[in-house]
């Protein structure tokens, strides 16, 4: 079982930009010097949800300040990307951390991204098997060209090379954002390892998991590469030596950010949504993930694999929205849960 921290940058009420970024800066310090194996970055645009805009550009600074963590997307998104820009920035990290960066992509939302970046609805509506197949092709191939809907070019040669890293791995691991079904079967054809979003408990990941291996085995994909996909479940963890007190830590602080971060997003076309009760989701994130004492943590995380078969976890462990907090809560994961599950 692989740990790792899932980092969005939350710009809590009252907080700064600056101060958002400096915290995620820190718990991927911290994260390495407390044991875990990765830290998985958001990306958002125009929000206080998340202030990093650039999932892949933080990858690099983290990279460049780690020696041994593991560094992802969570996720960089597609539609507002050029896929082979991103699969040069990809290939880039692969090759000069030495293997240790994973890039993944999602389809993202209809958000006013789209028409920022010239995107377009259409983008996010049909164009995510486009973008991924041509991103992929980017990242296997020594020499691509385009001929879809959306992208059309001519033969270039792939510079750098992933395969030029000094690693086994062809190339970046790439790991996709399923939320429906769609996704799954997209995901599950191409072989790629799924990112399970922390709104749903084990129950749904598990039919997740179980329909991405019915997806993979029609399409052929070998018997080892399926039994051995490293899924990744994200989630919450907020250590205490009560839970009550970890709940109470989270009910006070993550009700004011959701509020103000999901109330910011606007949709490119005015269509309606609805929003969660930012009190109902925090209470509901608090049952579904590891939150209380390090013993009821490690017990959360072991069920939740035994239970859907997915060996990684990205956890939330800025959820309290303080600097010193987060780097005692990500410490706490390492030393007093970790040990219980390896």
């Amino acid at each position: 079982m692989r740990v790792g921290s899932f980092v969005l940058a939350a710009q809590f009420p009252g907080q700064g930009q600056g101060e958002a970024l400096h915290r995620a800066v820190r718990t991927a310090e911290v994260a390495e010097e407390a044991g875990l194996d990765a830290v998985w970055l958001a990306e958002h645009h125009f929000v206080p949800y998340g202030t990093c805009p650039s999932a892949v550009t933080l990858a690099a600074l983290m990279l460049g300040r780690t020696r041994r963590l593991r560094v992802g997307t969570a996720v960089s998104v597609l539609p507002t990307v050029h896929p082979v820009a991103l699969g040069e920035q990809a290939a880039l990290l692969h090759v000069t951390s030495g293997g240790r960066f994973t890039l993944g992509v999602g389809r993202g939302g209809p958000w006013v991204d789209l028409e920022v970046f010239g995107a377009g609805l259409d983008a996010y509506d049909h164009g995510f098997p486009e973008s991924l197949e041509l991103l992929m092709r980017w990242l296997r191939e020594p020499a691509v060209s385009a001929s879809g809907p959306r992208f059309s070019f001519r033969e270039v040669p792939v510079v750098p090379r992933p395969s030029e890293a000094l690693t086994d791995a062809p190339g970046p691991e790439v790991v996709v954002a399923c939320t429906s079904p769609a996704s799954v079967r997209l995901a599950a054809e191409r072989g790629l390892p799924m990112l399970l979003g922390m709104h749903i408990g084990d129950e749904e990941k598990a039919e997740m998991v179980a329909l991405w291996r019915q997806h993979a085995r029609t399409a052929g994909r070998p018997v080892e590469e399926i039994l051995g996909a490293a899924h990744v479940s994200a989630g919450v963890c907020q250590i205490a030596d009560r839970r009550t007190d970890a709940v109470e830590t989270l009910t006070k602080a993550m009700p004011g950010w959701l509020k103000q971060g999901l109330e910011a997003h606007v949709t490119v076309d005015g269509r309606f949504r609805s929003m969660r009760d930012p009190l109902a989701y925090t209470e509901l994130l608090c049952g579904l993930h590891p939150v209380g004492t390090p013993r009821l943590c490690a017990d959360r995380l072991a069920a939740t694999s035994e239970r859907t078969g997915i060996s990684r976890f990205a956890l939330l462990t800025e959820g309290s929205g303080d600097l010193a907090a987060t780097e005692e809560n990500v410490r706490r994961l390492g030393a007093e849960v970790l040990p219980h599950l390896r």
